[in-house]
Parts: structure tokens; C-alpha cells; sequence
């Protein structure tokens, strides 16, 4: 009913501490998730549902892999819909999301570790974000990356509209034709997210990578360009970047 995984990632924990655990523990579900699915999970822990999820999913979460997909006998466009609620990866400090559909808002936030593949975010998507990466295949809210100190976003370009609501307070928009160390991390995502849900969009893209890496803006803090080999001074990645006006 309520933060399902969280009872089995504490005791294996106090048993094996954070990353002691040698075992693998795959577990499956089916039906509607309530608050807080696959919270502080723990290396070791491999949850898979097959249905939708509320708020929290990945609270605090340290290790292992959380995967949410739509029914097998749903007839959706699971891109275009929602699948998780608001505040996922809150605080979340390692291990990897996938979820094939849209999050509600406050994706990601205070996300300093975890890795997530999403087809759509809601408002605030990153904020105070401070490790960790962030991939959104699809559209997001206003407010994306407003205190953003660590880590990196990935978000594909819909429209011009894409730019214009990102916070540029405290990231840079860079492309992923400035480092090769970017287009090598967002494509290793996308892979894994693929093999994990079987998203149609992940496929196209990777079909055609060398065509649509172009479309991808990466968020990068500056605390962030030394590691992944970016200069100091960024190089806007085309006109819907550079021209782009804020929003506030």
C-alpha cells in the first residue's frame, strides 16, 4: 500500500550495510502503487511494475533499479501518459529509474546520485539537484533546473518552447557535440532504458543516434564541466538555446 520495498532495502541493509549485499532480489508487481514505491531502496533490489505509481517513487533511494511500465494489456501511448507521481528521487543518493510514461512534477529533486530515464516531467523537473543524471524524452513544465548544483539533465528538444523553460540561474545549456564524454552517457542510458521498458522512443532515437543527438540540450552546472571535459566558456547549442527568452 505505502512504500513497498522499504521494509526489505532495511533489513538487508542492517544486515550487509549499503553496498555489502552480493545478492540479487528480483521482485514484480502488478496493479496501482501507493506512496513512496521502491523508497530507499538498496543495491541488490530489482523492482519491476507493471502498472503506475503514486508520489515519491525512489525516496531516498541508494542502489539498485526500479523499473515501472504500463500494463501489458494497456492500449495507451505510454509516453504520452503519466506513470509515476510528483517528488520521485527525492534525495535519492544512487541507483537507476526507468519508468516508459510521464512524471508528475518536482522530478529528481535533491536527486545527488540516482540515474533516471523519463518520457515527461512536470514543473520544477531537477530542482536543487545536486548529482546524479537526469534524462526526460518528451516535455517538461516551467522551472526545469531552478537550483541545480551538481549532476546533469538531458532533455529532448519538442519545440523551441523546450529552452524557454529552463532555469538558467545555476546550469549551462550545452550540447552534446562539445563533449564526447556527454553523448557516451546520455547513449548508455537510453540503451538501459530501452532493455528495461521497451520504449518506442528510446528506440527511434537510438535507430537514428547520429541524427538525434542534435535535438538533446544538456544541463550542466559548472562544478560539472572540468569531469565531463567541457571548456569554461559554453558554446550555445543552436538557435532555440541561445535565443530563447526567460521565463519567470
Amino acid at each position: 500500500d505505502r512504500s513497498v520495498g522499504a521494509r526489505l532495502a532495511g533489513l538487508i541493509a542492517a544486515q550487509h550495510g549499503n553496498r555489502g549485499f552480493g545478492g540479487q532480489l528480483q521482485l514484480r508487481f502488478r496493479g496501482c502503487a501507493g506512496q513512496s514505491f521502491g523508497a530507499f531502496c538498496i543495491q541488490g533490489l530489482d523492482m519491476v511494475l507493471h502498472g503506475e505509481a503514486n508520489d515519491y517513487v525512489g525516496k531516498g533511494m541508494n542502489g539498485g533499479r526500479l523499473v515501472i511500465v504500463p500494463p501489458r494489456a494497456s492500449g495507451l501511448q505510454a509516453g504520452n501518459n503519466v506513470i509515476l507521481g510528483n517528488t520521485c528521487l527525492y534525495g535519492a543518493t544512487g541507483g537507476q529509474l526507468f519508468a516508459h510514461g510521464r512524471a508528475g512534477e518536482r522530478f529528481g529533486v535533491r536527486n545527488s546520485g540516482a540515474q533516471a530515464v523519463v518520457e515527461g516531467a512536470g514543473d520544477h523537473c531537477c530542482e536543487y539537484m545536486t548529482g546524479g543524471v537526469v534524462v526526460v524524452l518528451g516535455a517538461t513544465g516551467r522551472n526545469v533546473a531552478a537550483g541545480m548544483t551538481g549532476g546533469v539533465a538531458y532533455l529532448l528538444q519538442q519545440d523551441d518552447a523546450t529552452a524557454v523553460r529552463i532555469n538558467r540561474e545555476t546550469v549551462k545549456l550545452r550540447s552534446l557535440a562539445e563533449s564526447a564524454a556527454l553523448a557516451t552517457q546520455l547513449k548508455a542510458l537510453l540503451e538501459a532504458h530501452l532493455v528495461a521498458t521497451g520504449s518506442p522512443r528510446a528506440g527511434e532515437i537510438l535507430a537514428q543516434w547520429e541524427e538525434q543527438q542534435s535535438r538533446f540540450i544538456a544541463l550542466v552546472p559548472p562544478a560539472e564541466e572540468e569531469i565531463l571535459g567541457l571548456s569554461p566558456s559554453p558554446v550555445q547549442a543552436g538557435t532555440a538555446i541561445a535565443d530563447a527568452p526567460m521565463r519567470a
